[in-house]
């Protein structure tokens, strides 16, 4: 079992915290969204001109870098060129830290149809995936936003290059947003399924579709029979705890979640 983080969850950690923590807590890995308030990772020094040095930082705690996390949104025509280049400097990052994945959202499809909207995101993908692929890196859709139903999802993977364009499967979403079951989603998307986010919520008592996210074992998302489900079917990817402290503050501190999050994950595997 390989289990990193993304950097939502500890927003106010300077780098040497997040290291440093990472490698204390049991962490293999860190999936970076942001640093310090700087969601564009490659504009802070420690990733331009200290980024050798950074790597090298990582690298001695006994860590890799399991996912850049972009704030990409595929199906964006009017961000087109702004994506790309955000997806140009992310590829330059995994060479150097030897990580094959960037996340990427699909986006709000708003006022297109939905096939208007599926043939901007295989568009997009394909140009902005070989942009990936050059530098050995593929993007991976996360099952979010208008794009959390597998069937969505896999109408896309269906037309783009495997090499270069993959999912990233949230186990949450699909389950709490639109009560599809973890089997359905595997069979749908187990070819194009590289990494997951982990996290676990349960139902506010006043409906509406209302949620909140616990930690892990505190809530009724099933993640224990989809963890059984994923070691099952042969998946080696990351189990990645994605803690959304970055959009709601009001959430558990990182200090509490991020060891609590390895211990129950251990717990898991060892079961």
């Amino acid at each position: 079992m390989k289990l990193s983080f993304t950097t939502l969850g500890c927003p106010d950690w300077e780098l040497d915290t997040v290291i440093g923590k990472a490698a204390a807590y049991g962490f293999d890995a860190i999936d970076f969204r942001g640093l310090a308030g700087e969601m564009n990772l490659y504009k802070l020094p420690a990733f331009s001109a200290g980024v050798y040095h950074t790597r090298d930082q990582i690298r001695a705690a006994g860590l890799a870098v399991s996912c850049f996390s972009s704030s990409v949104h595929m199906v964006s025509a009017d961000n087109y060129e702004k994506n790309l280049a955000e997806i140009r400097e992310y590829a330059k990052l995994c060479s150097i830290f030897d990580t094959r994945y960037i996340r990427v959202f699909g986006g709000a499809i708003g006022q297109l149809s939905r096939a208007e909207a599926l043939e901007a995101m295989v568009r997009h993908f394909r140009a902005m995936g070989a942009v990936a692929k050059e530098h050995g890196a593929k993007l991976l859709l996360e099952t979010h936003d208008d794009w959390t139903a597998c069937a969505d999802v896999r109408a896309v993977m269906e037309q783009v290059d495997p090499e270069a364009v993959g999912v990233l499967w949230d186990l949450h979403h699909p389950y709490r947003m639109l009560g599809e079951q973890p089997e359905t989603t595997w069979e749908a998307l187990a070819p194009w399924i590289h990494y997951t986010h982990v996290k676990d919520s349960y139902k506010k008592p006043e409906g509406n579709g209302s949620f909140q996210y616990c930690l892990l074992g505190e809530g009724d998302v099933p993640i224990p029979s989809i963890y059984a489900l994923l070691n099952s079917k042969g998946y080696d990817g990351y189990y990645t705890l994605e803690w959304e402290k970055k959009w709601h503050p009001e959430l558990e501190q990182p200090d509490i979640v991020f060891p609590h999050y390895v211990q129950a994950m251990r717990h898991l595997h060892n079961l």
